[in-house]
């Protein structure tokens, strides 16, 4: 048996952003780069609560996420940290089924997940996709993306983020910078999600989804 080939591989660098800066570069994408979207998002990731994955040394990223009302069973390969490639599988569900999704996981044993809220506003600045994300009445970061379908191209994609990155003046986490921060956001921002609270109706009673 071969080896499926791999698809889909994101190259991804992250860093902190202050307000101030959120704004400059929500200001010079404005005017630089080309918009893309606003995202209002809802996910549970469930692998931080998985024995053999948790933050540090997951290689299995399994998640529920809707965007803007869409929800998605997404599930990331690899290793993560503030600069990562990995392999995204998502398949789109219909709006109005995140609750549905929800209950399937559970069943399926998947019932404590990390619950997140985030904002993001997307544009394109030289070929790289950049999301200013707002993790609200918390904190800012950004995420600077680019898909790629060979891995051989992984290093010179990284090298060409990073060198647009620093030519933006942002900061780049390193992992252990990165760890920090989720493990922050775990304690301030997001919430442990227990399947034993949900009901058929509660994402759809809470955020509206």
């Amino acid at each position: 048996m071969t080896n499926s080939k791999k698809e889909n591989i994101e190259v991804e660098l992250r860093g902190p952003l202050s307000k101030e800066k959120f704004l400059e570069l929500e200001n010079f994408f404005k005017n630089n780069g080309n918009f893309k979207s606003n995202k209002e998002r809802v996910l549970i990731d469930y692998s931080t609560f998985l024995p053999e994955e948790g933050i540090e040394k997951r290689q299995k990223d399994i998640r529920l996420r809707v965007t803007n009302g869409v929800p998605e069973i997404v599930v990331k390969l690899g290793n993560w940290g503030g600069d990562e490639n990995r392999e995204e599988i998502s398949v789109l569900a219909k709006e109005g089924n995140f609750d549905n999704l929800v209950k399937i996981f559970g069943i399926l044993g998947l019932q404590k997940g990390m619950l997140c809220v985030r904002k993001s506003k997307v544009y394109d600045y030289q070929e790289i996709e950049f999301a200013l994300v707002e993790v609200p009445d918390h904190s800012f970061y950004f995420e600077a993306e680019k898909v790629i379908s060979r891995e051989d191209d992984i290093e010179n994609t990284r090298k060409e983020i990073r060198e647009v990155c620093h030519g933006l003046g942002l900061d780049i986490f390193d992992e252990e910078g990165f760890f920090k921060y989720i493990n922050t956001l775990n304690k301030e921002a997001n919430e442990v999600f227990e399947f034993d609270n949900h009901h058929d109706t509660y994402f759809k009673d809470r955020f509206n989804l």
